[in-house]
């Protein structure tokens, strides 16, 4: 319980920290760009999602994640380490090569993008858009690609736990347009020049940069593209309906899509198989989001 206590605070803290960094990208932005990038009511969505993901996900980890981490753990490989330290090191990279191979999943198995697409909904990319998330993550199972197996390979829950908040603590700082590069450390870790052409739409940026803190992964396994190489960025998604500041909405739509797809083709296949597949195998006409740029231009800057 302590633990947990502890990663509350944590989270409160971030909270915090969020914030301020969110005002000064802003201020920044509008002193050198002419107009924050920030949009009141996609801001407020996108911290009202964040809220409700933190919440269901921190009530998830209180009642029973933990636990489960803790039996898997006994049941599991016993590791000895001398040192905490070193054991965290270990739980730290292995915690984000598990997030790169969960992240890839995410992408190519509907039933699991139909929860992260939320994150990738917005047409729009700065501090706030990292909030963007889906309460539904927990409820759906995505926790376990990183719990699960180091749980079974015998390691602290309570490192565990501690290493999965930093790394998400570390992503939130790369959802930004108002850092360009950062130099010898674009070899080694995901940064905002990377990130920026993961949350792109066109064919370019579509399915690359999957690391978490590491960009590493991606270099190994051929998932890599820079942002030299990406072409011109537009955020968003693929398909949606029409621009929409719902938080509710922008965190279920997907997900009704998905079953009203299965009732509609009788095809449990739906759940296991890329989004795309609907349209290729039964012919289904995928409608391209509704926004435009002079839909975009409409809209008011928070400044």
């Amino acid at each position: 319980m302590n633990d947990i206590l502890r990663a509350m605070t944590f989270v409160v803290l971030a909270g915090a920290v969020f914030f301020i960094v969110m005002f000064i990208e802003g201020f920044y932005l509008k002193v050198t760009r002419g107009k924050s990038g920030y949009y009141f009511k996609e801001t407020l969505a996108n911290m009202m999602t964040g809220f409700s993901y933190k919440l269901v996900d921190g009530l998830a980890i209180a009642l029973f994640i933990t636990a489960f981490a803790t039996y898997l753990n006994d049941v599991g490989v016993q590791w000895q380490f001398e040192s905490k330290i070193i054991e965290f090191i270990v739980i730290f990279v292995l915690a984000d090569l598990l997030f790169y191979g969960m992240h890839v999943v995410a992408h190519k198995v509907r039933w699991f993008w139909c929860v992260h697409v939320t994150h990738h909904s917005s047409d729009h990319f700065n501090f706030s858009t990292a909030l963007r998330q889906n309460f539904l993550y927990a409820i759906q199972g995505t926790w376990a690609f990183q719990w699960v197996p180091l749980a079974l390979l015998g390691f602290d829950p309570s490192l565990i736990l501690i290493a999965i908040e930093i790394n998400l603590f570390y992503q939130f700082f790369i959802h930004t347009e108002a850092i360009k590069k950062l130099g010898w450390a674009e070899w080694i870790f995901n940064t905002p020049s990377h990130h920026r052409v993961h949350h792109g739409c066109n064919k370019e940026q579509i399915d690359c940069n999957f690391g978490g803190v590491l960009i590493v992964w991606d270099r190994l396994f051929g998932t890599f593209q820079s942002e030299e190489n990406a072409g011109t960025i537009r955020y968003g998604v693929t398909r949606m309906p029409y621009s929409n500041t719902n938080p509710l909405y922008i965190q279920v739509y997907e997900v009704i899509d998905l079953f009203r797809d299965i009732c509609r083709y009788k095809d449990l296949r739906l759940l296991f198989m890329h989004p795309d597949w609907v349209h290729q195998h039964f012919g289904r006409q995928i409608k391209p989001t509704a926004q435009s740029p002079n839909e975009l231009e409409k809209r008011e800057d928070l400044s």
